[in-house]
This record gives structure tokens, C-alpha cells and sequence, in this order.
């Protein structure tokens, strides 16, 4: 079984372009909508109350999301064992997470434009990879932790990720400037098109290669650079602006017939000789 834990783009590179918006709801491309769950909601009515009606609602409805929570988000440990209830709620206790659940539960009291632009985002995403099946959306609270989490069909959205460049917390821990402002509301559809991508792309280097830690960086970015340029057609706007991503933008004018799929399975170091000769 496939899972994936990423943290924001940020974490794994510094972008540029951050002003942009997607079309209307209204002028979404045809195809199923998504309707994003609200996970957290549930997790804040335990955690705020110790409301055991509540904690069995988060077991039973949802299940998965719960175990990734527990166990691979906050690391707290199984979620079968006896007192993993007690030590949940002890986590959230701690006065910066009790700030995170009342300032998400005020920003994202409501999510109707992320539902339309998710929706219009994944429609155009099945066009360009036809058998891309739609994951189930929903949202929880973490510690600062991962961003967006993908899992079997699941795509789960940190929302204390994504509470504004000047949110005091991120200023407090350090956070860098390129990395604050990713940190809104604006980019959450671009990190879960992104992570959702890396999940079934991931980076993949040939059996014969072998490359010293500079070279590998390097690889990472221009594995990145390919996966944003897909996100940036996908979202029909150049958000992101990196200089690997307008080398892949080079490349792709210039090989019009490449298809999607052949341009994210390339082995990374494979897709940096081939567009270092000729195209770029």
C-alpha cells in the first residue's frame, strides 16, 4: 500500500508568484464534483470537548483518516492502543494547537470556493491524464507537521498549513519568507494538485545511475520543476515561476507530441541529459 507524506512545496523548494486566482466556479470544465470533507471538524469537537460521542464519530466515520492522523501525522502511536485516546487529547492540550483550532475554525468556517476550484482543477487533470481517478478530499488539523497528505485515494489537507504569511505561529517558528507565503489559502489547490501528482510520479533514477548529493539536489528540483509545470497548466496559471520550470516549458514547445505521462515518468537524470541537449 502506497503512502505518501509530504510537507508544503515549500519545504522542498523556494517559489516565486504567489497572486493568481482560478476560474469562477461557475466556469468549471464538466466532470464529478468534489465535495471536501470536513475531517477536522470532528477532530476539533473531541479535542476542544472530550466529547466521547464525538472521538467514536472520527473512529467510525472515518476510519482512515483517523489511523493516518494518529499514527503518521503526529507519530503519537498506534491507533488500537489502549490509552492512544488520552494521549491524543493530551497533545492538543498545548497552547499554540489550541490557537491553530480556534484560527482554522474562523478562516475556513467555510469551503465552497476550494470545493469548486478542486473540482474544475481535477476535471482538467483527467484530460490531460485520462485514467487519474478522483480521491476523496477532506481536511484535519496536524501540529505543523505535513501539508497535505495522500493515502490510497485520500487527500488530506493540513489547514494549520495554511493560515496566512503573517500568522504569527509560522513568524514564531521560524518559517523563511518564500516559505510564508505559500502558506495561504491561495495555494492549497496548487499543493494538493502537486502532492497528488508526486504521489503517482514520484522521483525515479535509473538502475546505472549513481551521483554525488549536489547532482541529486539538482535532480530534485528539476523533478519538482517538471511536476509544477504540469500544476501550472493544470491551474491554466504560471504559478509557479521557477527557472526549472521554464526549461520544462521550453522543452515541452519544442516536443509537442510528448504526452504528460511520458514527461513525469522520465527518469529524472534521463529528463536532464535529454532536455539539456537541444532544447535548452
Amino acid at each position: 500500500m502506497k503512502r505518501w507524506f509530504f510537507l508544503s512545496f515549500v519545504c522542498l523548494i523556494a517559489c516565486i508568484g504567489c497572486q493568481w486566482q482560478l476560474r469562477p466556479n461557475g466556469d468549471a470544465e464538466e466532470g464529478e464534483a468534489i465535495v471536501i470533507e470536513r475531517f477536522d471538524q470532528v477532530e476539533m469537537l473531541y479535542l476542544t470537548t472530550g466529547d466521547f460521542a464525538a472521538l467514536q464519530q472520527m473512529k467510525t466515520g472515518y476510519p482512515s483518516e483517523t489511523r493516518v492522523l494518529i499514527e503518521d501525522v503526529l507519530r503519537l502511536g498506534r491507533v488500537d492502543e489502549s490509552d492512544i485516546n488520552v494521549r491524543f487529547l493530551l497533545f492538543f492540550q498545548d497552547s499554540t494547537l489550541q490557537c491553530l483550532m480556534s484560527d482554522v475554525e474562523k478562516q475556513y468556517r467555510e469551503l465552497d470556493d476550494l470545493n469548486g476550484q478542486l473540482s474544475a482543477a481535477f476535471a482538467r487533470l483527467q484530460r490531460l491524464l485520462p485514467s487519474v481517478e478522483m480521491p476523496r478530499v477532506y481536511t484535519q488539523i496536524g501540529s505543523l507537521d505535513q501539508s497535505i497528505v495522500v493515502d490510497d485515494g485520500m487527500l488530506g489537507i493540513s489547514l494549520d498549513k495554511y493560515l496566512g504569511k503573517d500568522y504569527p505561529a509560522y513568524l514564531r517558528y521560524g518559517y523563511t519568507e518564500e516559505q510564508r507565503a505559500m502558506m495561504t489559502r491561495q495555494f492549497i489547490v496548487p499543493d494538493c494538485i502537486g502532492f497528488f501528482l508526486l504521489n503517482r510520479y514520484p522521483m525515479t533514477i535509473g538502475e546505472t545511475e549513481t551521483t554525488d548529493s549536489v547532482a541529486l539536489h539538482q535532480a530534485r528540483r528539476n523533478h519538482m520543476g517538471r511536476i509544477q509545470w504540469v500544476v501550472n497548466n493544470v491551474l491554466e496559471h504560471p504559478v509557479f515561476q521557477r527557472d526549472e520550470v521554464q526549461l520544462v516549458e521550453t522543452y515541452m514547445n519544442s516536443h509537442p507530441d510528448m504526452s504528460i505521462d511520458e514527461l513525469l515518468s522520465m527518469p529524472v537524470f534521463t529528463s536532464m541529459t535529454v532536455m539539456a541537449d537541444g532544447s535548452f
